[in-house]
């Protein structure tokens, strides 16, 4: 399953902010969300590329993760195979966020489709490209991979985009947990 870089790219950042910003359990232990610094550094990490650093303010990247707990909620109800209500949410945030498509040209003059706010600014930009690109997913065939990891002790979401769409873990350290637990309990 694959889908368009632009929008696989918006659905890693959404994944990892929602995954940053919410506190719970993460690969088995209890998880709080980084502040002050440490908070704006992860923001940053999150929606920079290799060839282009983000450098949000403390306010922006606080103001960014404003959208975190409806996105969060997408996932959840997805994962609970209730589209129609995640679909809701994904509009409530289209509409907030006054996302708008737009083809604008890369590098090499290749039309891509991005979204923007109403003002292009780093904040609205990436609630609006977060909104859309759970609203493509949503919207396509393919909106039962937003999901949260069924490992206990871990919360984490994730989309996926395994070529059977039968993923059930945030990650391979998960997916270990959750062997080595059936394995001993074989073994016993």
């Amino acid at each position: 399953m694959k889908f368009d870089s632009h929008v696989e790219r918006l659905l890693d950042v959404t994944v990892a902010l929602v995954n940053l910003a919410t506190p719970g359990e993460a690969r088995g232990t209890a998880y709080a969300p980084p502040v002050g610094t440490d908070l704006v550094r992860a923001v940053s990490d999150a929606t920079s590329t290799p060839d282009r650093r983000s450098r949000p303010t403390a306010a922006q990247a606080e103001a960014l993760l404003e959208v975190v707990p409806q996105a969060r909620a997408v996932f959840e109800t997805a994962a609970r195979d209730d589209l129609g209500t995640a679909a809701g949410i994904v509009n409530d945030l289209l509409e907030s966020t006054a996302a708008r498509p737009r083809l604008d040209p890369d590098a090499e003059g290749r039309f891509q489709l991005h979204f923007h706010g109403p003002d292009d600014g780093y904040v609205r930009g990436w609630q609006a490209g977060l909104a859309s690109g759970l609203a493509v997913a949503l919207g396509s065939d393919l909106g039962g991979r937003l999901g949260v990891c069924s490992a206990p002790a871990c919360d984490r979401v994730y989309v996926d985009g395994s070529k059977n769409g039968t993923r059930r873990f945030c990650s391979t350290q998960c997916q270990s947990r959750v062997k080595a637990a059936a394995h001993r309990a074989r073994t016993r």
